[in-house]
């Protein structure tokens, strides 16, 4: 009999601790939720394939992810969690990159609406040894071009252009039938397309 009241002490006090564990859990969790402050962000026309990144104004990647579904994208992001500090969503596209630059101080987020920028990439594309390269540039944004021949195993420079001043740049190179590298400047940004004809 003693052993039974032995047991059923155990059991009871086993109980109670775990009620206490389960409550205490659920107000923790409940104020977690509380505490968590999410920033929607929302873009539109995005396509399967897309990516979206976060940076830091160095352009240190800190998150991305790669967009599943095309139409707008939604998310909730607790950007709370930076440090005080300037940073940047960029939603890279086929043939733009849009950056939404915020800035994080003292657990606030504010959007800066007005340094919204969009960039448009270089288009490339070959059709029986011509390659044609186009860019949009409303801005008047240079467009540096070089195509590298692979002679052995190795690029060498075989040809070089520089764009500047125009807001639509289009242009067109016949290849002989070979292996090339054709490396894109503008915008600070570097684009690199392999071409094999």
């Amino acid at each position: 009999m003693k052993n039974v009241i032995k047991h059923s002490k155990k059991i009871l006090l086993a109980a109670a601790m775990l009620t206490v564990l389960v409550g205490n859990a659920k107000d923790k969790s409940s104020a977690l939720k509380k505490g968590l402050i999410k920033t929607a962000l929302t873009v539109d026309n995005v396509k399967e394939g897309n990516l979206l990144s976060i940076k830091d104004q160095n352009g240190i990647t800190l998150y991305k992810e790669l967009i599943l579904e095309s139409g707008t994208y939604k998310k909730g992001f607790d950007l709370t969690a930076l440090p005080n500090g300037d940073y940047f969503f960029e939603v890279d596209k086929d043939v733009e990159i849009k950056t939404i630059p915020f800035t994080v101080e003292s657990n606030k987020v504010v959007f800066k609406k007005d340094e919204e920028v969009t960039v448009f990439k270089p288009f490339v594309r070959e059709n029986d040894g011509v390659v044609y390269i186009s860019k949009l540039a409303p801005d008047y944004a240079s467009l540096k071009i070089s195509i590298y021949g692979n002679y052995n195993g190795a690029f060498e420079l075989i040809h070089s252009d520089k764009f500047e001043n125009l807001q639509t740049i289009q242009k067109a190179y016949k290849l002989e039938k070979g292996s090339y590298k054709i490396v894109l400047n503008s915008d600070n940004n570097e684009y690199t397309k392999f071409i094999n004809n």
